[in-house]
């Protein structure tokens, strides 16, 4: 038996550092062979009506997924923020939970952009002065995230494994928003013979 050394040695006076300062590989700071799906606590008040299957179904009905597929490291139910539906950086794509009461309040400009939508989606709404009360039900919510949100953040990565340093997303959230759009028409059919409503 021997006691197992755990100090770090000295030389020239100076304690050396353990070989302990490389950062744990993941999905933030290494390319990954497949695409992750994690999950997030959603926090308090919020919940994920989103689960890994429905992102994972819905990552095969994709069209052009090889080109999709480059540089495209993860997809990760986050906790929920009252400021944001997700957000995108360097391959990894977040979808925030959604509020557990599933009614949304917007500004009248989010809600006539996105109106077309919420209508062929069936989404209860009451407008107000300056602002609309949304009511949706749990597979309206999915169905928003996976064929708005995922697609809109898809965009942004689109973007930017198409730009010429592959570094940032120049074309902005315009471009985003068009991907969404595109992409939603050319899947709508296809959504709806995977996932009930």
């Amino acid at each position: 038996m021997f006691a197992r050394r755990t100090a770090t040695r000295i030389k020239k006076g100076t304690a050396q550092k353990k070989n302990r300062h490389e950062r744990t590989p993941n999905y933030w700071n290494t390319r990954q062979d497949i695409i992750q799906i994690d999950v997030e606590n959603p926090g308090k008040g919020y919940k994920h009506f989103l689960k890994k299957r429905d992102v994972k179904q819905f990552l095969e009905i994709l069209p052009n997924r090889e080109e999709i597929d480059i540089e495209f490291d993860a997809i990760v139910l986050e906790h929920g923020d009252f400021y944001r539906d997700g957000r995108y950086r360097d391959g990894v794509i977040c979808i925030t939970a959604w509020r557990k009461e599933m009614t949304m309040e917007y500004g009248l400009g989010y809600f006539y952009a996105h109106k077309s939508l919420f209508d062929k989606l069936g989404v209860r709404y009451t407008l107000k002065e300056d602002y609309v009360i949304c009511d949706f039900t749990e597979n309206q919510i999915k169905a928003y995230q996976l064929l708005h949100i995922l697609l809109h953040e898809l965009g942004h990565h689109h973007d930017r494994i198409n730009s010429k340093s592959k570094r940032r997303c120049g074309r902005g959230e315009k471009y985003a928003e068009s991907y969404a759009f595109k992409y939603e028409e050319i899947i709508w059919n296809r959504y709806f013979e995977y996932f009930s409503f």
